[in-house]
């Protein structure tokens, strides 16, 4: 028999998808009557899933709970992290938080499953610093094969957790924006809790 999840105080890191997979990435954050989530992406099909067109994280836990979600905050605008936007926010429909182009690009594919008017869209730069309840997040800039991208320093009442988001350390990255190295330094060198 599977043990329920509790909802008591302290800081719960759940993985909704992401681990041990390529694509699905979900990550939820939670401390008493708050919850953010983490990227909201798809996973292709592995050729024995058959008539399987995508895969999206199963996200029972948040419905279940759906007045603790404070916010999704993306990463960037990668489809493993965007791609199940549409079908979560029919379910649950917090604020959601990005980068100007990753935004850009969840704007455009609500527009497909017209959800474009429906959704709380807050643009963010790196270092921008957004309270949710609990946790306060700080966008940190990160260069990867997709420009605009931020990792993140997840503050809580039990420490920082720091969330890289997908990164390389490309010192020639297309845009010219290179990863925040000593923004991570200044977290690690304060102490991080994960």
């Amino acid at each position: 028999m599977e043990t329920p999840i509790s909802d008591s105080i302290g800081l719960k890191i759940i993985p909704l998808g992401g681990l041990g997979e390529i694509g699905l990435n979900m990550a939820v954050f939670e401390y008493g009557d708050d919850i953010v989530i983490v990227d909201c992406g798809l996973m292709f099909p592995e050729p024995d899933m058959l008539g399987i067109d995508i895969v999206i994280p199963d996200i029972t836990y948040l419905t279940d709970r759906p007045e603790k979600v404070r916010a999704i905050l993306l990463t960037h605008g990668h489809e493993d992290h965007i791609g199940a936007l549409p079908f979560v926010l029919r379910q649950i429909n917090p604020p959601i938080y990005g980068t100007a182009l990753t935004l850009g690009f969840v704007k455009e594919k609500l527009k497909e499953y017209e959800l474009d008017n429906k959704v709380d869209l807050r643009v963010v730069r790196p270092r921008d610093v957004v309270d949710l309840g609990v946790f306060s997040v700080e966008f940190i800039r990160v260069a990867h094969s997709i420009v605009d991208g931020c990792g993140l320093a997840i503050a809580t009442p039990e420490g920082v957790v720091i969330h890289t988001g997908d990164f390389k350390l490309d010192q020639t990255p297309v845009d010219g924006e290179l990863t925040d190295l000593a923004t991570f330094s200044r977290y690690g060198e304060a102490g991080v809790l994960a």
